[in-house]
């Protein structure tokens, strides 16, 4: 099969779709592999590198788009990317389509193959494929919130581990999955006071047993959200529906209680967010101030450690990508987890709460790949 490799063109956006080492898994398996002039450079990969590891380098993202018969990105097509897409090609990347209606569209509308990372599943119930930027973004998100809590960034001007004699930062943490975790732990690792809400008592029970009684865990309600989200120095939001917009837990009157200076990092924002006046920001220009209260939205927060990043998500999408290279369509229909991922196909929607989330027709990806 013919790989292509584009540049990402998101805004501060640098990571890679298939580092050199992965082209060279594609190449060692009888594929042919065309990378985008300069597609590696945010993680410090020049062409020469591509070209030592077997791909081709090519001149411009249209060359790579028309050569190809699976395209490997990182985050959602732009729309110049949508009106470069085709029916029978396939796209492997993050899409986040539920509360992304025009991307939806763009994709329907070329009939292309559009498999999401984020709904790739395992025989565990995980989402493999998402955990990795997952960890990054949960760790990320507490260093997101130091800086922002800086009163030059217009913050309170606490430190999140405080000194001796100071009490440090309140982080509150909305969500107990792989994002919050990670988040949990490097606040925790960095001296803060630290609660996880979750609504899964198994899972506040691990989470438990996991920090040893470092972090305090609470059962979810409207009651003990207010309670903490009150009291906070920092929230998190992390909480995941896979393939659906993600809940509004955090209100507008919510956040009118909240402190002054205190601040929301909302790493949902792919999703659509769970604090209502969240909206998508970037590495150009992170945050701003509703309610006195600084809203950290960054919707690729990853992007930003491009060489972690890019090497971390590699290794979980590389066998599932070959696989789709070694078998195309086939692939999807003898692997279930797999076949989780399809979101579109010949301009149809075969994932539920995609479909469920922007109102549109829904067709079972069995059925959808069989007709």
């Amino acid at each position: 099969m013919k790989v292509g490799v584009p540049k990402e063109i998101k805004t501060h956006e640098y990571r890679v779709g298939l580092t050199p080492d992965a082209a060279r898994e594609y190449v060692a398996a009888g594929h042919q592999v065309f990378v985008e002039t300069q597609a590696g450079g945010g993680i410090g990969a020049d062409d020469a590198v591509y070209k030592a590891a077997g791909a081709t380098i090519l001149s411009s993202a249209d060359e790579v788009f028309a050569k190809a018969d699976m395209i490997v990105k990182v985050k959602e097509p732009q729309p110049v990317e949508w009106k470069r897409l085709r029916e029978g090609q396939i796209l492997y990347t993050y899409l986040h389509l539920a509360p992304d209606p025009e991307q939806t569209k763009g994709l329907v509308a070329s009939g292309c193959t559009a498999i999401a990372y984020e709904t790739v599943t395992d025989a565990r119930g995980g989402l493999p494929l998402l955990a990795p930027m997952s960890e990054v973004a949960g760790r990320l998100s507490i260093e997101a919130a130091g800086i922002s809590l800086r009163k030059q960034n217009g913050g309170r001007g606490l430190l999140l581990g405080g000194v001796p004699g100071v009490k440090p930062a309140r982080v509150v943490v909305i969500g107990g999955g792989v994002v919050g975790t990670h988040a949990a732990r490097m606040a925790a690792g960095l001296g803060c006071e630290v609660t996880i809400l979750d609504r899964s008592l198994p899972r506040l029970r691990e989470l438990d047993d996991l920090f040893e009684g470092r972090v305090r865990t609470r059962f979810s309600s409207i009651a003990s959200l207010e309670d903490e989200v009150f009291a906070a120095d920092v929230v998190v939001g992390a909480v995941l529906v896979p393939g659906a917009a993600a809940p509004k837990l955090v209100t507008r009157p919510m956040l009118s209680k909240m402190k002054k200076g205190a601040v929301v990092v909302d790493v949902a924002i792919d999703q659509g967010g769970c604090f209502e006046t969240s909206k998508a920001t970037t590495h150009a220009d992170p945050t701003y101030v509703v309610d006195d209260v600084i809203h950290y939205c960054v919707a690729n927060m990853p992007g930003s450690v491009p060489l972690t990043s890019s090497h971390a998500l590699n290794n979980a999408t590389l066998p599932f990508g070959l696989a789709l290279a070694n078998k195309g369509l086939k692939a999807l229909a003898d692997d279930v987890h797999l076949r989780n991922g399809l979101n579109v196909h010949k301009g149809q929607i075969t994932y539920r709460a995609v479909a469920e989330s922007l109102g549109l027709a829904y067709v079972p990806a069995e059925k959808a790949i069989t007709a």
